[in-house]
């Protein structure tokens, strides 16, 4: 039997562990960005503003990803990967620390838009990071590995830190994201593979992604046709209780079992693109339609809006296929497209809960949210078609 020598690096190391540590930093993401919204009570309490105030915050935060991820971008230009990524948490855990002594409601919005500015470009930088370690035909679940640390924040990491706050106070929950922001630092610098800067990186490489075609389309498919899952996830609890009878007790099983299609489309959609990348986006974009319609039908029958409820997690496997594709096509601003990808994701969740919001407020009804998903899926589907017409022009001109 073969044996590894001592000084030959175990291929499973060299790959897993590095990506264990940089889906540790996508872990901390992950309840950073969305604790928040099973606090807004807490939080309104404490600083003695209303609940809606409160949920600014989160957009504050969304403003912050979308706002920083080109930004930081550019800042990463010339700079090692690994120091880079170091630098990003740092900065996470310490907008975090800070948000946990906001004396005040405005403060409050400052530290938290702070505290979203790492956030597209720490994935766009990891992402990059894990498909250069990946193994031939691995890079899509290479991508996949990192995000995975999003999913689990949403079904296990978001419930314990949101329980942690509401007995301890909320600003316990952004002192724990801080620390995994610190252990994420340690992590990286310890089993990331030290890299010299990018040779050729400029500036001036970066900013042809905004010259780039298929840039902009392979985002703007992630932007609309992402925002399905968006649209249904941000109205679940009232629409259950509303429709289906869902009690109180019950939403934290509805949210689990949406955080297990999120981990279940993250594995198994980053397989089928690293055999077919392109037919993998399709596929999404079609299967988030169909989920999305049948919401529409099953949002008043609990067992039915349950199993449909793990089917629209599942729409998250787009995302590592759409950072893939971006690879592919962003030539020399490998940087700013990956970090561009997740402030069309941000996009997405916005759009996504704003339209879904807009129908009901017209009077459309709860389930009324299913629709708006189906909508958007086709827009993105739309979009996908002009994409890949676009390539192909291309790739005959």
């Amino acid at each position: 039997m073969p044996t590894i020598s001592q000084h030959e690096p175990n291929p499973l190391q060299s790959f897993y562990i590095p990506v264990l540590a940089l889906a540790l930093g996508s872990f901390a993401i992950g309840i950073g960005e969305f604790v928040i919204m099973g606090l807004l009570p807490e939080v309104s309490t404490d600083l003695g503003i209303s609940i809606p105030e409160a949920g600014y915050a989160i957009s504050a935060y969304a403003f912050g990803v979308v706002v920083g991820a080109p930004l930081l971008a550019l800042a990463a230009t010339r700079r090692a990967r690994p120091t880079m990524l170091i630098f990003l948490m740092g900065l996470y855990a310490l907008g975090h620390f800070a948000s946990a002594l906001a004396p005040n409601y405005f403060s409050l919005l400052l530290l938290r838009f702070v505290s979203g500015l790492p956030h597209g470009t720490y994935f766009g930088i990891a992402s990059l990071v894990a498909a250069s370690l990946a193994p031939a035909g691995m890079r899509t679940r290479a991508v996949a590995y990192v995000m995975l640390g999003l999913s689990v924040a949403t079904l296990l990491g978001v419930p314990l830190a949101s329980a942690l706050g509401q007995w301890l106070g909320w600003r316990v929950s952004f002192v724990l994201v801080g620390l995994l922001a610190l252990t994420t630092c340690l992590s990286v610098a310890f089993y990331v593979p030290k890299e010299a800067p990018q040779a050729g990186a400029s500036i001036a490489n970066e900013l042809t992604v905004f010259r780039n075609k298929q840039v902009w389309l392979a985002l703007s498919v992630g932007a609309i046709g992402f925002g399905g899952l968006f649209a249904i996830f941000s109205y679940v609890k009232p629409t259950l209780m509303e429709l289906a009878g869902l009690t109180e007790a019950g939403v934290p099983f509805i949210l689990g079992l949406l955080g297990a299609g999120m981990i279940t489309g993250n594995l198994v959609g980053a397989k089928m693109a690293d055999k077919d990348l392109l037919g993998t986006i399709k596929k999404c974009l079609v299967w988030s339609f169909l989920v999305c319609v049948a919401y529409l039908y099953t949002s008043s029958h609990l067992l039915l809006a349950s199993l449909t409820i793990f089917c629209v997690g599942t729409v998250v496997a787009i995302g590592p296929a759409i950072q893939v594709r971006l690879m592919e096509v962003a030539g020399l601003a490998q940087t700013m497209a990956a970090a561009l990808n997740h402030s069309a994701f941000n996009f997405a969740n916005a759009s996504g809960a704003f339209l879904g919001g807009l129908a009901i407020h017209w009077g459309f009804g709860f389930a009324s949210t299913g629709a708006v998903g189906a909508l958007l899926s086709l827009g993105g589907l739309a979009l996908f078609y002009w994409m890949v017409a676009d390539a192909k022009k291309q790739w005959s001109a």
